[in-house]
């Protein structure tokens, strides 16, 4: 198992393989921001919620890093995870209709996060499997198995990704990689845990 690029996005910057894109530390609208720089037309995005337009984000900057001569369509299976769920958009709903007193059916579509997972695959016409987990914090024990038992399934690679928006403001994108690879270095667990705590400065 191999990673083959990872991408961070937060509402301060935007990095891809711990090198920053876009610094969005002054922007009111930083996700929009960085939409916009990626010079990509897809005005869906606008709609999206946090969680899917961070997900959008990250993996535009992936795309270049995808391996060559495999069925991305088919073969390749998105794993992804966080702590919250949907909370974010679960508590703007709420708001919704408990103040407003008007239901929001643009926010009810996103109150499942595992919406992000099918955003992306309506994007790039990705059939293969998805799956979103809910964990207490990032682990890259639980990444590295989900991912190995894809590559045992056949899949060629996996795009896995950490992806978190909640109602205090934690919000935060880590997506990586990853492809099956017989040379590979194994100590893929130490090298995600280190990538996660450099992108988080901690």
């Amino acid at each position: 198992m191999k990673i083959l690029a990872h991408s961070y996005v937060c509402p301060q910057a935007v990095l891809l393989n711990g090198k920053p894109v876009s610094d969005l530390k002054n922007e009111e609208n930083p996700f929009k921001s960085a939409y916009q720089q990626l010079g990509v037309d897809y005005p869906k995005f606008y709609k999206m919620d946090v969680l899917s337009k961070m997900a959008f984000i990250g993996t535009e900057l992936l795309l270049p890093y995808f391996p060559e001569g495999i069925d991305q369509e088919n073969d390749l299976q998105l794993i992804f995870a966080n702590s919250s769920a949907s909370q974010n958009t679960d508590n703007l709903f709420v708001e919704s209709y408990e103040k407003l007193k008007n239901p929001s059916p643009s926010l009810f579509v996103y109150t499942l996060p595992n919406i992000v997972t099918g955003e992306l695959s309506i994007r790039h016409k990705w059939y293969g499997e998805n799956c979103f987990y809910v964990e207490d914090s990032f682990n890259p024990g639980h990444f590295s198995e989900w991912a190995q038992m894809a590559f045992d399934k056949g899949n060629k690679s996996c795009l896995c990704g950490w992806v978190e928006a909640k109602t205090d403001g934690e919000q935060e994108c880590f997506l990586f990689l990853l492809t099956n690879s017989e040379n590979a270095d194994n100590s893929i667990e130490l090298e995600l845990s280190t990538l996660i705590k450099q992108y988080r400065n901690e």
